[in-house]
C-alpha cells in the first residue's frame, strides 16, 4: 500500500513552503488508496511546543488535508535508541568530541585551502584513553560511518541522481546533549511506519543519500524519493526571509480561500497550467508528480488574490449562507444579495462591506471637484425603495439637469453611492438598497 508522510516540526507556524510537501504527499497518498501520515518531529524538546503542534493539525483541516494517523518522534525515542545501539554494533556509529566552535575552525580551514568542508574523521583515530578523557570533559556526539561510494537513486522529479558519500560528513545523528537527530529518527520512522513514498525539497538531496546508506546498514531497503524545487519569491529572490509573512494562519486571516490556495500549489512548478478547482477530489485527479520541474518556483502571494476571487464566484449560496445571515441580510434576500456580489468581492470579509452599501451606509467618495454635482445629484433621487428602472431613471434625470455624461456622470455617483470605483452594476445593485445612500 501507498503510504506517505508529512513530518513537520512543531517549532513554528507551517508556512508556504511546508505545504508543498504536505500537499505533494497527501496527493499521491489519496490518488493511490494509500495512507498519509501526520508525523510530528518533535525530538527537540526545548523548542517543540504544543500549541504549534495544536496549530500545525489546525491550518491542514483548514485546507481539509486529513490524515490516517498522528504520529509523534517524541513517544518513539526508544526505537531511535535501538536503532544507535544496532549501528554501534556494526561499527557504523562512533563518538566524536569536537566543539562547535573547533568543527567551525575545521570547516574554515578546509575552505581557505580550497577543500570541500567534510569532516575528516579525527575521531576515529583517538585511542581508548584519549575517549576516556574526553568523556570526563563533555559528553560526546554520536555520527554515522558512511561507506565512501556512490549512492544512486532515480528521483520522482529530479532524475537520475548520483552523489559520492567521500564528499559528504558523517552525519551526526545524537547531539551531545542526547537529542536524536532528524536524519536518524526520520530513517527508523519511513521504514518502520512503511512510507513507500518521500516527497521534500531538493534542500534534503544530501540527506537522502546518507539516509539510504542508513536504512541499508539498518537491513531496509529506501523508498522511492521525490525532492521538489524551493520556492523563490516573484524576482527569483530568496523567499526564507519572507516565510513569516507567509505562514498558513496569515494567509487565512488574509480572506485566501482554500481551493485557491491548494489549486496555485498543486501546480505551481509543474508542466501544466494553475486551474482553479472546486474540490479535492479533482486536484487528486490531475495530480502528477513527474510533471514538476527542478528549476526553483516564483511564487507570489498577490496570485492567490485573483484565484480566492474565482472561487468564491464559483460558489453557491449555501457555502456562505450563515456568513450572510450573520450580516443581518434577511433570508428573502440572502440570494439576489450572493447573486450580486459574488463576482465582485476579493474575500468574505468584503460581504459586510456590500451589506453596508446596500443599508445606505457605505463612506461615500467624493471628489472636491465632483461635490457639488453629487449633491445636486441626490437631490434628484427616486423616492425609495427603488424599483428595477432605478438607476436609468435617476441618471437620466441628473444628465438632463447638469449637461454630464458617460463616465463624467456614472462614476461620481457610483463612488459616492457605493465607495468603491469598481462592482457590480448599478442598475443590479439599487433595487437591493434597504436605506436611500447618505452623503
Amino acid at each position: 500500500m501507498t503510504t506517505t508522510r508529512f513530518a513537520p516540526s512543531p517549532t513554528g507556524y507551517i508556512h508556504i513552503g511546508n505545504l508543498r510537501t504536505a500537499l505533494m504527499n497527501y496527493l499521491i497518498a489519496r490518488k493511490a488508496g494509500g495512507t498519509f501520515i501526520l508525523r510530528l518531529d518533535d525530538t527537540d524538546g526545548e523548542r517543540s511546543k504544543p500549541e504549534y503542534a495544536d496549530a500545525i493539525q489546525q491550518d491542514l483541516e483548514w485546507l481539509g488535508l486529513t490524515w490516517d494517523r498522528v504520529e509523534r518522534q517524541s513517544a518513539r525515542l526508544d526505537r531511535y535508541h535501538a536503532a544507535a545501539d544496532t549501528l554501534r554494533a556494526q561499527g557504523r556509529f562512533y563518538e566524536g568530541f569536537e566543539t562547535p566552535v573547533e568543527l567551525d575552525l575545521k570547516r574554515k580551514k578546509q575552505l581557505n585551502m580550497g577543500k570541500p568542508p567534510v569532516y575528516d574523521r579525527a575521531a576515529l583515530a583517538l585511542s581508548q584513553d584519549e575517549k576516556a578523557r574526553l568523556r570526563a570533559e563533555r559528553s560526546p556526539h554520536w555520527r554515522f560511518l558512511l561507506d565512501q561510494e556512490r549512492i544512486t537513486w532515480t528521483d520522482g522529479i529530479l532524475g537520475d541522481i548520483s552523489i559520492d558519500a567521500a564528499s559528504v560528513s558523517d552525519p551526526v545523528l545524537i547531539r551531545g546533549d542526547g537529542q536524536v537527530l532528524y536524519t536518524l529518527a526520520s530513517v527508523v520512522d519511513d521504514t518502520e511506519m512503511g512510507v513507500t513514498h518521500v516527497v521534500r525539497g531538493s534542500d534534503h538531496v544530501t540527506n537522502t543519500a546518507t539516509q539510504i546508506q542508513i536504512m541499508a546498514a539498518l537491513g531496509h531497503g529506501h523508498p522511492a524519493f521525490a525532492h521538489h524545487s524551493l520556492l523563490t519569491g516573484p524576482q527569483g529572490e530568496a523567499l526564507s526571509k519572507r516565510l513569516g509573512v507567509l505562514s498558513l494562519r496569515d494567509l487565512r486571516a488574509a480572506g485566501v480561500e482554500p481551493m485557491a490556495l491548494l489549486s496555485l500549489m498543486a501546480r505551481l512548478g509543474s508542466s501544466q497550467p494553475v486551474e482553479v478547482r472546486a474540490t479535492l477530489e479533482e486536484l487528486i485527479e490531475g495530480f502528477d508528480i513527474s510533471q514538476f520541474g527542478a528549476a526553483p518556483t516564483k511564487f507570489d502571494a498577490d496570485d492567490l488574490k485573483p484565484l480566492t476571487g474565482r472561487v468564491l464566484a464559483a460558489l453557491p449560496l449555501a457555502a456562505v449562507a450563515g456568513e450572510i445571515a450573520a450580516l443581518g441580510v434577511p433570508g428573502p434576500l440572502a440570494a439576489a444579495f450572493w447573486d450580486l456580489v459574488k463576482g465582485n468581492i476579493a474575500n468574505r470579509a468584503e460581504l459586510a462591506l456590500w451589506w453596508a452599501v446596500l443599508q445606505g451606509s457605505a463612506a461615500a467618495q467624493v471628489a472636491e471637484e465632483d461635490r457639488d454635482f453629487v449633491s445636486q445629484a441626490f437631490t434628484l433621487l427616486p423616492p425609495h425603495p427603488y424599483g428595477d428602472d432605478a438607476w436609468a431613471t435617476w441618471t437620466n434625470a441628473v444628465k438632463q439637469a447638469t449637461g454630464r455624461k458617460g463616465r463624467g456622470l456614472f462614476m461620481p455617483l457610483r463612488l459616492a453611492v457605493t465607495g468603491r470605483a469598481q462592482g457590480p452594476e448599478m442598475a443590479d445593485l439599487m433595487p437591493l438598497m434597504q436605506a436611500p445612500p447618505r452623503l
